[in-house]
């Protein structure tokens, strides 16, 4: 299906119309509970397959294949022409915008490009963000809601991060008084950037080996997490909450097995459930499409589905699935 220029200058009008509706209203919101990253268009608009989140003046974004072939230059002109859109609205540079076109890439892979970081504020955290060179930025904007709600939990508590990528939840765990973290990952690249961030936010914080199980209050582990697990249980270490952020799937050179969280994630939480303790608590989210947790494999305790709990303003399409795990009879912080 060709484009042609006027269908594409309509395209670009309805984007600005859309946008300045949205990003009028999410700005208002985003002061109000002082965060200054959030989504501000996903794919509203069928013609224009778009993703756009707002990073303290850069956007960050997504072009989502099409089901009909485009002659690559007409593609390219209409991707310019709604970025123009996209700075024109917002009164932001034109280099400030940075659209990927969204494909099979490893999450850990580099892209190429000149670096471009930024800094974002989530109340008084400060997190680390590259606009420009790898498929996510470093902050999962769709689980801003579960961090608020983890920070309020944690106080006093041990707490684990798996798969913790550039360690959010972790930061967000120390600010609210978790006893101890350790985080866990598999890439030295997300580990340095989980390193930075917890400096931006004045947390001390040491990297250790995942073998020595050392006893700082805050460190960064690097492991493969069922390994890490195993060995976890070995050494019969336990803890009082434990994140499981798991990706959909990864095939890492340092993995034995590829993950595959539709077929593991039985394995990976039962993992988990036997290194909590006493009226321990486990989250665990998925991106996974059309995701099901067979609540039959798990006797013994209680799941409730936080998916919907967890939607904040800039949100309208689906979240990621979402469930809290606690054992059948302990009640959950909220319903005290």
């Amino acid at each position: 299906m060709p484009l042609n220029i006027n269908k594409i200058t309509d395209q670009a009008t309805m984007l600005e119309n859309r946008i300045r509706k949205r990003f009028h209203h999410l700005k208002k919101w985003a002061q109000r509970i002082n965060i200054d990253a959030f989504r501000i268009y996903d794919r509203d608009i069928p013609e224009i397959p778009l993703v756009l989140d707002w990073y303290n003046g850069f956007i960050a974004g997504s072009f989502y294949e099409r089901p009909y072939e485009v002659p690559e230059l007409e593609e390219l002109l209409w991707l310019n022409t709604m970025k123009h859109a996209i700075s024109h609205i917002l009164e932001i540079d034109a280099e400030h915008i940075y659209i990927r076109k969204r494909q099979r890439i490893h999450q850990y892979q580099r892209l190429p490009g000149n670096e471009r970081w930024v800094n974002v504020h989530e109340n008084d955290l400060i997190f680390h963000i590259n606009v420009s060179n790898y498929v996510d930025t470093g902050l999962f904007l769709d689980r801003r809601a579960l961090r608020f709600l983890i920070r309020n939990e944690v106080y006093g508590k041990k707490v684990l991060n798996l798969f913790c990528y550039t360690a959010a939840f972790s930061v967000a765990a120390a600010r609210g008084g978790a006893e101890s973290i350790d985080s866990v990952d598999l890439s030295n690249t997300y580990l340095e950037w989980a390193y930075h961030n917890f400096n931006l936010n004045a947390i001390p914080v040491y990297r250790v080996n995942s073998l020595t199980f050392l006893k700082n209050k805050y460190q960064l582990i690097r492991a493969e997490v069922r390994h890490f697990l195993n060995e976890a249980q070995r050494h019969n270490i336990r803890w009082d909450y434990i994140i499981l952020d798991a990706p959909t799937f990864s095939n890492s050179k340092r993995m034995q097995i590829p993950l595959d969280i539709s077929r593991d994630y039985p394995q990976l939480i039962h993992s988990c459930l036997s290194l909590l303790n006493s009226n321990g608590t486990l989250w665990f989210s998925t991106n996974t499409h059309r995701f099901h947790c067979d609540e039959t494999l798990f006797p013994g305790f209680m799941i409730q589905n936080y998916s919907e709990k967890l939607r904040m303003e800039d949100f309208c399409k689906k979240l990621p699935y979402c469930f809290k795990i606690q054992k059948v009879g302990v009640d959950s912080p909220q319903k005290k």
